[in-house]
């Protein structure tokens, strides 16, 4: 086949797992820009608006594992969609706690509730994703896939916070969670009429399935055999995922990635009401510098690791090189809290949250797709993304304790920034070489000249 009837079909399962974490993290995030006006509403402290801030990732960790493990049994396909649904209904409640609820307790009851709902509906999407990057991609291309739906927060925040900013000014908090809830659920009927595993879509050419699965795509890990024969993991699958000193390295590394990531998605435009002096709508407009330079650094890192892959750098390098740096870049964050205007703060995260992009596109979820057992990629992706999603629940809360007690925001922005020292120095002199645990199967090894030359047009 020539390269003219080749298809590219992995490009618009990209476009979609894409649009689904956009719509997952902006259902996270919104409660930040509404969380003032919540806050008024219902005279809530600042304590218990970080309890509530940090209610989805309580369920998010405790669903990880869980959700990995019923992404291996019973598909990607299946488990995104049914959670797709019910993350989105979850959203659309939201919206309507103001209607019930009676007083503050029950409020706070009510909201912490819903937002602990979310996040354990939510538990399976990125390892979902992961399991789709490690299908629908070859290696050298999995870096870009990577950071693209690693990057979703950026677009999340982008889009999301300006919009939801305009409707909380203009129709009152509730509205940015109907708007959310319903746009998941035109989302499902989307995501049911394109996705399917390679080899059963409809779209896909041979040349593109023969592009994938020479490059490294494990095609087949979402069909019926594989996922009856990895239904129930082996003691020595969890062993090998909880006592490998590269994975907790990794682990470790996407727990700062996150702890930077909730800072961003609860507290920064909090931040710039109360410490800041904004409003709720030009704040909503101030976070899309950072996240459009997030976004810039997320895909810059991918395509940096996969560029220096095809240069005949070592995984582990190309992998780790612009995570370290990117992570150093990100600690410029501190800065902030000298910062003697506006304009200042906004122009340090953006530096700050470039190079926490760079970061992420090369050195998280491409590191779990690279080193995954085959039989266990749900699973190995829910343990990282179990550990690293702590920080959900520990930022927030330790941040909102932190203003309490010093009735500033300083000190927050310096216990923010060190996780990217910790981070960098974790990659660099603890971390040794990333390779697939349990040893490289043929499908990962460099591809031979032969074969990069016959699928180069796809």
């Amino acid at each position: 086949m020539t390269a003219k009837n080749a298809s590219h079909v992995r490009v618009w399962i990209l476009m979609l797992i894409l649009f689904l974490s956009v719509i997952a993290y902006a259902d996270r995030s919104i409660l930040s820009i509404a969380g003032g006006a919540i806050k008024d509403e219902f005279g809530l402290s600042p304590v218990q608006l970080g309890f509530i801030l940090s209610a989805f990732s309580w369920a998010y960790v405790i669903g990880q594992i869980p959700g990995g493990l019923f992404l291996d049994r019973f598909g990607t396909k299946k488990v995104y969609g049914v959670t797709l649904v019910l993350w989105s209904l979850s959203t659309l409640a939201m919206g309507f706690v103001g209607e019930f609820s009676t007083g503050v307790t029950s409020a706070l009851v009510m909201m912490f509730t819903l937002r602990f709902a979310l996040g354990l509906i939510e538990a399976p999407s990125f390892p979902a994703n992961a399991r789709v990057a490690i299908m629908w991609f070859p290696k050298a291309e999995r870096g870009r896939a990577s950071s693209l739906f690693a990057s979703s927060q950026y677009f999340a925040v982008g889009i999301f916070s300006p919009l939801s900013g305009w409707l909380v000014s203009e129709f009152g908090w509730p509205w940015p969670f109907f708007v959310l809830g319903v746009i998941g659920i035109v989302a499902f009927f989307v995501w049911l009429w394109y996705m399917q595993e390679p080899r059963l879509h409809r779209s896909v050419s041979p040349q593109e399935l023969s592009y994938i699965e020479a490059g490294g795509g494990l095609i087949d890990i979402d069909s019926a055999r594989e996922r009856k024969e990895n239904s129930r993991p082996s003691r020595a699958t969890f062993h090998k995922l909880l006592t490998n000193r590269m994975l907790w390295c990794a682990y470790i590394g996407q727990y700062c990635i996150i702890a930077l990531s909730y800072f961003f998605i609860t507290w920064f435009p909090i931040y710039l009401v109360q410490a800041r002096g904004m409003d709720i709508l030009h704040a909503g407009f101030a976070t899309i510098a950072p996240a459009l330079f997030g976004f810039a650094g997320g895909i810059s890192g991918g395509v940096i690791s996969d560029y220096l892959i095809r240069k005949g750098w070592s995984v582990s390098w190309a992998r780790k090189t612009p995570y370290i740096v990117g992570m150093l870049m990100a600690a410029t964050l501190i800065a902030a809290a000298v910062a003697n205007s506006n304009f200042w703060v906004i122009a340090i995260m953006s530096f700050a949250f470039y190079g926490k992009g760079v970061a992420a596109g090369a050195g998280t979820w491409a590191v779990i797709s690279d080193t995954a057992p085959k039989e266990a990629v749900g699973l190995a992706g829910a343990i990282f993304n179990c550990v690293g999603n702590i920080a959900g629940i520990v930022t927030p809360i330790i941040f909102g304790y932190l203003v309490a007690l010093t009735g500033s925001y300083s000190v927050g922005l310096v216990f923010v920034g060190a996780h990217c020292i910790v981070a960098a120095c974790c990659f660099l002199f603890v971390m040794g070489p990333i390779e697939r645990v349990g040893g490289e199967t043929p499908e990962d090894k460099t591809w031979s000249g032969a074969t990069a030359t016959s699928v180069r047009k796809v």
